[in-house]
């Protein structure tokens, strides 16, 4: 088993206040985020929704490589993008959609068994399970030669 670690450390009130997330590895040290980094177009920070798609993204590429590999096919390179969508709900938010987009090149395998393999890596990984909440998951896979 493992267990990893984040943090946040926020000061100040609602829209003025600001953050910083640290993690574990120090991949993330005080990393500054706040309303501007997620509801405007300030890219001095990070936002949540931005963490998750960078987590999905590599959770569900090392998954997909994975899989590949216990099929007896190595993956050459593996691209992928997530866009998570954060839209208004009542009177706060709702994340209803993350597209995965995988973009990769496996040497020898047939078109129909990579695709299989890429949606059961979306449906098996980790934080796909977790966000089983999001009304809508959806993965375009392109496999390059």
């Amino acid at each position: 088993m493992t267990e990893k670690t984040a943090s946040v450390h926020w000061e100040g009130q609602g829209k003025q206040g600001q953050g910083q997330i640290s993690t574990e590895t120090d991949a993330l040290k005080d990393y500054p985020y706040g309303f501007g980094s997620r509801f405007e177009d300030d890219r001095k920070g990070t936002n949540p929704e931005e963490l998750l798609g960078a987590a999905h993204a590599a959770c569900f590429t090392m998954a997909f490589s994975f899989a590949c590999d216990k099929a007896g096919y190595a993956t050459e390179q593996v691209d992928t993008q997530a866009k998570v969508r954060l839209v208004p709900d009542g009177d706060g938010f709702v994340i209803d959609r993350i597209t995965l987009t995988l973009d990769a090149k496996v040497p020898g395998i047939d078109p129909g068994q990579f695709q299989q393999i890429a949606e059961a890596a979306k449906r098996g990984c980790p934080l796909s399970k977790a966000l089983a909440s999001v009304a809508e998951i959806t993965l375009a896979a392109t496999l390059r030669n």
